[in-house]
């Protein structure tokens, strides 16, 4: 029943701007903790964000603390991802992914529903 849909991303300036949407069209958002993942040409997927079921709780990876801020709107089933200050080390293709209930949101292997993904090309 989960359905992952991402948007918002583009070619941007270094130093520039984006928000990530994504959103669960199947209607089950709230039962699950979300992630943003990027992945580059050559290079591993990695978990970016992550925040847990309830909001409350976020995570970041080093490189984008400070920088990115992830959110989620239970109401409209969404959940964003918010950046700023971005850097050419940022283009990526970002998926959203959603965690199975009860696991860690901070675990990449927690993650078990996939949007297709949306490039985000930053130049320098």
């Amino acid at each position: 029943q989960v359905q992952l849909v991402e948007s918002g991303g583009e070619l941007v300036q270094a130093g520039g701007s984006l928000r990530l949407s994504c959103v669960d069209s199947g209607r089950t958002f709230g039962s699950y903790a979300m992630g943003w993942f990027r992945q580059a040409p050559g290079k591993e997927r990695e978990l970016v964000s992550a925040i847990s079921r309830s909001g409350t709780s976020t995570y970041y990876t080093d490189s984008v603390k400070g920088r990115f801020a992830i959110s989620r709107n239970s109401a409209k089933s969404t959940v964003y991802l918010q950046m700023n200050s971005l850097k050419p080390e940022d283009t990526a293709v970002y998926y959203c992914a959603a965690a199975r209930f009860g696991y860690s949101y901070s675990d990449p292997n927690s993650y078990a529903y996939w949007g297709q993904g949306t490039q985000v090309t930053v130049s320098s």
